[in-house]
């Protein structure tokens, strides 16, 4: 083997990159085939009703369409997921504006805008509801017999005895808005159908399997008659996780039905209105404390809404709650979760999945608890955070030596917190800006959650090719997240063969084995191990035929792949998971270990708000994490930046206006989110403390950054006006409306923060 030129660790070039900035790389809407027709979606105008009429417009030569309506499904109507609530295309009613009930074809595609606004619907309207509140009141039932999806509880000690031996009981509530993925590329798919082969779809995805086994219900086909093929994908971030099903499905029938191949593609208005958001949500919590803030127990009621159909709520539902208790010692907790159902457009997959609603709640409520408390946000963190031996609120055991305390102090001396608290403490106390320093703690679990990797069983192959080369077999998928490098990586490193001798097969259910979807922090850890042990099995085939010595050179590894191949055929080694012995999750107790590892992390943000404008300015930011081992340093620091400039947006700038379900800022003129002129200087620090359960030590980092900045930044925002926010989005008419509302003398702002490092007032919601 060769040794001493390590690609693990190191910053290769892009596999994909070349092509992507030479313009060579192929998206869907690049793709044209021949006798392509263009489709396109009449949605619903209501949010929710009973179909009545629908009328053809007289103006429209409609022999020329290809007309599909929830009759012409040849299987399920359904988007079979998790479960299978959600049609494919509305046939009696309708849950939510923008629901698909009718598709259209035409080889113009200039011509379809025309053709759906002459398409009239009537409906016989039903009530319908579009708040949590709204749904747990159950005014109106608009799913199953109480509007609720789903609901978990976990519990861990006596909770009911805690209450009485408190020295200070805090309460809180905490709200997140829904917030669009916004991804460079449209959502798109193109489908072709022939009564011999089946389907096949060409798509901007991320999950091939998911749509695999959509369109295998939807079409009535047999797996080896549907293939679904991955193009080159302009961004994701959880958008492209379960929403490409269902273009791909209307793709599908339009292309059964007219035996033509049919290209969707969405533009931008469609796509933000009609696909799926992160998850509004609402967390309440109540927290017994002691004296000296170490926390005794408590209650939160975590409660998402889902939208008008289930999809993934269950599974984001179920991180949310997982991750509600933060990185602290619940000596007893007990953790309520549901995701209730309203008739908007359902919600899905966002970056973070889930966890961003519940942390953001419990790191405002921790500086809460410190100021019941008299202590610093500081302290009440460092007394209460989880050491090794302790466990999470599944009473999961924190097997690995994290230290959290040196992670915050590192933070700490990085931000420069506690000099520049100290200054702006001084400095604020006239003038019209105030600035503030605020911190956030939070781990992130990698991996499917509980027994979800068991269940999925992923299969990943490595193949050994005639020209000496070796080919990664997986259908993890590259949107701009380095995947395609990463595991070329890792299979480079374990044959000891140059980065360049790796490629990455495109993800082609024909060819590829199902490796699992691409989220969930998942790919690296968990696929990436599977690459390294299927890569291994490569390498021992070929010493254990005699074609290659124990320690070899990139030029013997190269003859003897050449030589096996010419002798054997097809040359594929391949690695199925299997739970390491010592994880075990109760799916009915919710309880053990969540995930085979947590990645941890504390933030520092430093904010200016102006008192003129009302706006708030991300000024500096750090970002430090433990993630095992960074095993490609551009990307990880890419990865951070990124994640924490699109949780500044969730936090600051993207609020989804809402009205009677409806979208109505689908548009990147009025949905604002954050250019590079409103982001920080974001600093980029890591830990690495490894991870027998992933490649090389690896642990998921791709979700981890969405989980912190939204409470850090508002904490700061606290700091600097000494009044609390609870609630993101938080937009410069919120705190001027709040500020005049209260009446407060601005003036005084600076002064009246409620704690300090020595002591504090209550404040209100402690009692």
């Amino acid at each position: 083997m060769t040794s001493g030129n390590h690609i693990v660790g190191n910053s290769v070039p892009r596999k994909e990159g070349r092509d992507k900035v030479t313009g060579r790389s192929q998206y869907v809407d690049d793709m044209v085939l021949p006798n392509m027709l263009f489709g396109a979606t009449v949605r619903s105008q209501i949010p929710r009703g009973r179909i009545r009429k629908i009328t053809f417009g007289p103006k429209v030569a409609w022999d020329e369409f290809v007309i599909v309506s929830a009759k012409d499904i040849p299987g399920k109507n359904c988007i079979a997921l998790i479960g299978d609530d959600q049609p494919c295309l509305a046939n009696e009613f309708v849950n939510h504006p923008e629901e698909p009930i009718l598709l259209l074809a035409h080889p113009d595609r200039h011509v379809l805008p025309t053709a759906v606004e002459s398409i009239t619907i009537e409906y016989d309207p039903l009530p319908a509801i579009f708040t949590i509140e709204e749904s747990e009141r159950c005014s109106e039932i608009v799913w199953g017999e109480d509007n609720i999806f789903k609901t978990y509880l976990i519990e861990k000690g006596e909770v009911d005895g805690v209450w009485a031996k408190a020295d200070s009981i805090v309460e809180g509530e905490y709200t997140t808005g829904a917030q669009e993925q916004l991804y460079i590329e449209n959502n798109g798919m193109i489908a072709a159908f022939d009564a011999a082969g089946g389907i096949t779809v060409w798509g901007s995805l991320q999950c091939p399997y998911y749509i695999h086994k959509a369109l295998m219900a939807l079409c009535d086909l047999p797996a080896e008659k549907v293939r679904v093929v991955q193009m080159e994908t302009g961004g994701a971030f959880g958008g492209k996780e379960e929403y490409p099903s269902m273009i791909a499905a209307h793709a599908a029938l339009l292309a059964m039905k007219s035996g033509r191949p049919v290209k969707i593609i969405y533009d931008r208005m469609e796509d933000m209105a009609a696909t799926t958001k992160r998850h509004p949500s609402r967390t309440r919590i109540r927290t017994a404390v002691s004296k000296d803030g170490k926390i005794l127990g408590g209650e939160i009621d975590f409660t998402i809404d889902g939208g008008a159909y289930a999809t993934l709520s269950s599974v984001v539902l179920s991180r949310g709650a997982i991750h509600a208790g933060g990185p602290y010692d619940w000596p007893s907790v007990r953790i309520r979760a549901k995701a209730v159902a309203t008739n908007a457009p359902p919600h899905g997959a966002f970056r973070g999945f889930g966890a961003p609603q519940s942390l953001f709640a419990m790191e405002r409520h921790m500086d809460r608890v410190a100021q019941a408390v008299g202590l610093s946000p500081v302290e009440i963190r460092r007394r209460n955070f989880l050491q090794p031996g302790q466990t999470t609120t599944t009473e999961q055991v924190v097997r690995e030596p994290i230290d959290l305390g040196k992670l915050l102090d590192r933070a700490l001396e990085a931000s420069e917190y506690h000099s520049k608290k100290q200054r702006f403490a001084n400095e604020n106390q006239s003038g019209t800006f105030r600035k503030g320093m605020g911190i956030a703690a939070f781990l992130h679990g990698a991996g499917f959650t509980g027994s979800g990797e068991r269940y999925l069983s992923s299969v990943v192959g490595v193949e050994g090719c005639a020209d000496g080369s070796v080919r990664v077999l997986v259908s993890s998928t590259e949107f701009g997240q380095g995947t395609k490098t990463v595991l070329s990586q890792i299979a480079a490193e374990a044959l000891g063969l140059s980065y360049e001798s790796v490629s990455m097969a495109q993800p082609d259910t024909l060819e590829v084995p199902n490796s699992g979807p691409t989220v969930a922090s998942r790919t690296v850890m968990v696929v990436g191990k599977l690459v390294q042990s299927a890569a291994w099995g490569i390498r021992q085939t070929l010493i254990s035929s005699n074609l290659l010595r124990d320690a070899y050179t990139v030029d013997e590894f190269r003859a003897a792949c050449q030589r096996y191949v010419a002798a054997h055929g097809e040359f594929r080694s391949w690695s199925r998971y299997e739970a390491p012995s010592d994880i075990f999750w109760d799916d009915q107790k919710y309880r053990g270990e969540a995930y085979a590892a947590f990645a941890w992390a504390v933030y520092v943000a430093e904010v200016t708000v102006d008192l003129t404008t009302y706006s708030v300015a991300v000024e500096d930011f750090v970002a430090l994490q433990e993630v095992g081992k960074v095993l490609h340093p551009l990307f990880a620091r890419g990865q951070i930046i990124g994640g924490v400039a699109q949780a500044i947006g969730f936090s600051l700038y993207e609020k989804v206006v809402w009205q009677n379900g409806r979208m109505q800022n689908s548009q990147m003129t009025n949905y604002i989110m954050p250019t590079s002129s409103d982001l920080p200087p974001i600093r980029v620090l890591f830990e690495e403390l490894g991870n027998v359960y992933g490649a090389y030590g690896a642990k998921g980092i791709g979700e981890l950054p969405m989980d912190g900045p939204a409470p850090a930044i508002l904490n700061a925002v606290e700091d600097a006006l000494g009044v609390r926010f609870d609630s993101i989005p938080l937009l410069p008419e919120e705190i001027m409306n709040r500020l005049n509302l209260d009446g407060l003398n601005l003036d005084g702002l600076a002064a009246s923060s409620g704690y300090s490092d020595s002591g504090a007032e209550s404040i209100g919601g402690v009692r």
